[in-house]
């Protein structure tokens, strides 16, 4: 009779629970122009909320029971905040009007400053006005990356193995997907401070997904299958590869379990002793690339983004004054001033000159490196920075977004022998001759909003032990159930339309 009370005690706070969530999801644009209004803040009875996404769509997920005091609180830059009733909240799209600056609220500013002044105090300011102290925060971060082949061309000149000829070689390179994308998704808790010369990331991961297409993992090993099978039938054991591109050269041994009778089951073995120690090192890997994010910050003075440390090197305009809530900012537009990498826009507070926000773009490469028909050229680097204060009165990190894109190219002669010391005569035994001409491009994108923000010192840090106990879970398709209930920041087109093909997907 325990258990059944207990049970039954059970039943009654999970429904509790489930009719005191309430769910608030609408549109916000501009009430002049229509166009939807990205990074407003959303929030109710002004505590820490959600933020709308590019296309201005934003969820809000409240767990506590909504009464007729809440208010809901929309506020974004340069627009007059709009406050509803939490609990009579019905509608699908919100209009925000632009809000203008009279003239005597500008008189209220202390001085009229210059816009080298108004840097110069930024600059002066920096160590004061944000927190780098260890904080406790509930964060969402989510990781796109795609990959395009736009050239994949590979000319056999020469082959001593019937079955690597040109019309093998055309048909696996017809199999390569020539697009592919990965998304993933991670609610956690991060533990952390943010300086200069001490970076380090914690994370207790609460739920995680992967969004891709497992086809194109299978596509690549039925190529490596066929391969591996050729190998076994014209290489010999004891062998060793010789590599060769041009007068560069590299030795690979061959590994003898190829030849085993249960060589392909041990390389599906493999792989999925791989895909174990990958699952393995989710944890460590997610929290090495937010810390890497976390990095590309104009806080530092060795950062590439250093328009504020090395001000000298770019010019600034002052494009006027904007409200955030209360507060007055100034908007400074900044371009490079000869060799810096970087445009862009940031606003200021005009009382303690904090940048509150920021939107920066490359001007040129970040980064170009082409010799001997091997390339790199890193063409695109964006982002964005939102900050808001936390109980400390200092600022910090509300929503980071940032997108990189690279270009590989390989456009050079590539040899592969085989050689065997133990065979009488001439050591080569085989040779495949090819001249590969590859191009890959890659678009990265990260993006990192901060829900809750808890002050912590440094005895909470260090107490704190990550433990890889949450796995992502693996979606072939866009799933929007998958998150149901949870405060995330709301995909775009490519991933609400992001699908597996459809007849592989059966066959999985």
């Amino acid at each position: 009779m325990k258990h059944l009370y207990l049970s039954i005690l059970s039943l009654f706070i999970f429904t509790g629970t489930i009719f005191s969530q309430t769910t608030i999801s609408a549109k916000i644009i501009d009430s002049t122009t229509n166009e939807p209004i990205p990074f407003a803040t959303i929030s109710v009875n002004d505590k820490s909320g959600v933020i709308s996404s590019e296309s201005g769509e934003f969820s809000l997920h409240i767990s506590s029971e909504v009464t007729a005091s809440d208010s809901l609180l929309i506020s974004c830059l340069g627009y007059e905040e709009k406050k509803f009733a939490a609990q009579d909240f019905n509608q699908e799209l919100i209009r925000l009007q632009t809000k203008d600056i009279e003239l005597d609220e500008v008189v209220l500013l202390n001085k009229n400053y210059t816009v080298d002044e108004i840097i110069e105090k930024v600059e002066d300011s920096l160590e004061k006005n944000y927190d780098q102290d260890f904080i406790k925060q509930k964060i969402f971060y989510r990781s796109a990356d795609h990959t395009t082949i736009l050239d994949n061309h590979i000319k056999i000149k020469e082959s001593t193995i019937p079955e690597i000829n040109q019309a093998f070689t055309d048909s696996i390179l017809q199999t390569i997907p020539q697009n592919t994308s990965y998304y993933t998704e991670i609610l956690a808790d991060f533990y952390g401070r943010v300086k200069e010369d001490e970076q380090t990331v914690k994370l207790d991961i609460k739920k995680a997904s992967e969004l891709y297409d497992k086809n194109n993992q299978l596509s690549f090993s039925a190529i490596e299958d066929k391969l591996q099978k050729i190998m076994r039938k014209h290489v010999k054991r004891d062998s060793y590869f010789k590599i060769k591109s041009g007068i560069i050269g590299t030795k690979s041994e061959i590994d003898s379990s190829l030849f085993e009778d249960e060589a392909l089951d041990t390389l599906a073995e493999q792989r999925m002793k791989k895909e174990e120690e990958r699952k393995k090192n989710f944890l460590s890997y997610r929290a090495g690339q937010l810390n890497s994010l976390l990095k590309d910050n104009f806080l530092y003075e060795d950062s590439d983004l250093n328009f504020i440390h090395k001000s000298r090197k770019y010019d600034f305009e002052l494009d006027g004054l904007l409200y955030l809530q209360e507060d007055l900012v100034y908007k400074i537009i900044f371009r490079p001033s000869g060799g810096p990498d970087y445009k862009g826009v940031m606003y200021v507070n005009a009382y303690d000159f904090a940048v509150i926000r920021l939107e920066y773009e490359n001007v040129k490469p970040v980064k170009k490196f082409n010799l001997f028909g091997v390339s790199y050229y890193e063409y695109l680097q964006k982002g964005i920075f939102l900050y808001t204060k936390n109980n400390r009165d200092k600022y910090v990190l509300k929503y980071q977004e940032e997108t990189k894109g690279q270009k590989v190219g390989f456009d050079r002669p590539f040899k592969i022998i085989e050689k065997n010391k133990n065979v009488k005569g001439r050591r080569k035994q085989n040779e495949v001759s090819t001249h590969v001409d590859l191009t890959i491009q890659n678009i990265e994108k990260f993006e990192l909003v901060v829900f809750e923000n808890e002050t912590i010192n440094k005895e909470d840090y260090e107490a704190f032990t990550p433990e890889a106990d949450v796995m992502p879970v693996y979606l072939p398709n866009y799933n929007p159930e998958f998150w149901k209930g949870y405060n995330i920041i709301p995909p775009n087109d490519a991933i609400k339309e992001f699908t597996s093909l459809p007849e592989e997907s059966q066959n999985e």
